[in-house]
């Protein structure tokens, strides 16, 4: 049989015969996805009732996201190095759930059954074989980067809540101390879990810089019906006990160079700009930091006395709050964030940092893409990564 045609990426480069199955595959189920996903958990646990024990008992926010993270590294086949980088954090990543490499045969049985009932059109004998091959490459992956990882770190941390301090009705700042050594870089995130919420896990960014004391500091925001944000907002005291999962992600300042960073810190996002600040600051480094911290209004800026500390401690930084409704700040801006930073430029001598709701960050990565900034000097956590993960 002549191979099938290759198909063509974003970027206009030849994908491979197995990609263009994968995506073709991709393209049929997206308008079902919530269907596909729906069958292929309901699948996962008819024929394997054990895993279920692994997942949280209401699944509103689990439920898109084993599924969404396959499909994703899928559509990464051809890209090696964004693949192994991607699928090494989720291995390491799921040791927190009880993963073992036992489990990823059930998860790949209900994934194909799942793809042949709603792939109805592209699904054949050969679309199966390219599944299998791009699962059987995915799991090993995975696993390996797990085993690798078990070498030297806890699958999970267990956490004493040493302070809690509610700045407004809705926002805390939550300091920790981990039972065990805690490497991080500034800009990076964990999962975290509640003991009143049990498996449902969290993504949260680190707040501070790595301490000499070992203390992790989060900004957390409640969302309306958000159980995990809520119950650390409205319920978590000192003395309670909370488990980390591993650090992750790749908004961290590269210290081999002397350019400026731009920052944006929309809400919450603040605490992680403020965490490379800090870092900019103990690597001894003179360059120019402009932050921009953007809220709804000045009540808002829960954390403005902070950055102004910050401001005048370090003559190389300089913070611009910036408000959409209500009243200004003195010094400050109006509008919205992404604007702000547009109408205050140039940039072209500036890394870009972007910490915020999925939206905003969609936004100012759009208005410095018009002005020019190139693609590779603008970094945030992937945007897909954060919309699955939901405010909560």
């Amino acid at each position: 049989m002549d191979a099938p045609a290759t198909g063509w990426t974003e970027d206009g480069t030849d994908r491979s015969p197995d990609a263009t199955l994968i995506h073709r595959t991709l393209t049929e189920i997206s308008p079902v996805a919530d269907q596909a996903t729906s069958y292929f958990y309901a699948l996962l646990f008819i024929r394997h009732p054990d895993l279920r024990a692994l997942f949280p008992v209401a699944m509103d926010v689990q439920r898109d996201r084993l599924l969404r993270a396959i499909l994703t590294a899928a559509d990464r086949l051809d890209d090696p190095d964004a693949l192994a980088e991607y699928l090494g954090e989720l291995g390491r990543g799921h040791r927190k759930y009880g993963t073992l490499p036992a489990h990823y045969p059930a998860v790949g049985e209900a994934l194909l059954g799942a793809l042949s009932r709603y792939a109805t059109t592209t699904w054949d004998a050969e679309t199966e074989a390219a599944w299998v091959r791009a699962y059987t490459a995915i799991s090993q992956i995975m696993i390996d980067a797990a085993a690798e990882d078990e070498q030297w770190a806890p699958a999970r941390w267990h956490a004493e809540v040493v302070s809690h301090d509610l700045r407004t009705r809705d926002i805390a700042i939550l300091t920790v101390r981990p039972d065990q050594a805690y490497p991080f870089l500034a800009g990076q995130y964990a999962a975290m879990e509640t003991p009143w919420w049990p498996r449902n896990w969290r993504h949260y960014s680190f707040a501070s810089a790595p301490r000499p004391d070992g203390l992790l500091t989060f900004h957390i925001k409640a969302v309306p019906a958000g159980w995990v944000s809520n119950a650390l907002v409205h319920r978590a005291r000192p003395g309670d006990i909370l488990r980390l999962g591993p650090p992750t992600g790749s908004m961290t300042v590269d210290h081999s160079t002397h350019t400026g960073l731009l920052c944006l810190g929309g809400g919450t996002g603040i605490g992680p700009i403020k965490a490379l600040v800090e870092d900019v600051a103990e690597h001894g480094d003179r360059r120019p930091v402009e932050v921009f911290y953007g809220a709804r209004s000045g009540h808002d800026l829960y954390d403005i006395d902070t950055m102004m500390r910050l401001q005048k401690v370090y003559p190389w930084l300089e913070v611009r709050p910036v408000v959409s409704t209500g009243p200004g700040t003195e010094g400050g801006l109006k509008g919205l964030l992404p604007e702000a930073v547009r109408q205050c430029g140039p940039w072209h001598e500036y890394d870009a940092y972007l910490s915020g709701p999925p939206g905003m960050i969609r936004r100012s990565v759009d208005v410095l893409r018009g002005i020019g900034m190139p693609a590779e000097r603008i970094r945030h956590d992937r945007v897909e990564e954060l919309a699955t993960a939901g405010p909560d």
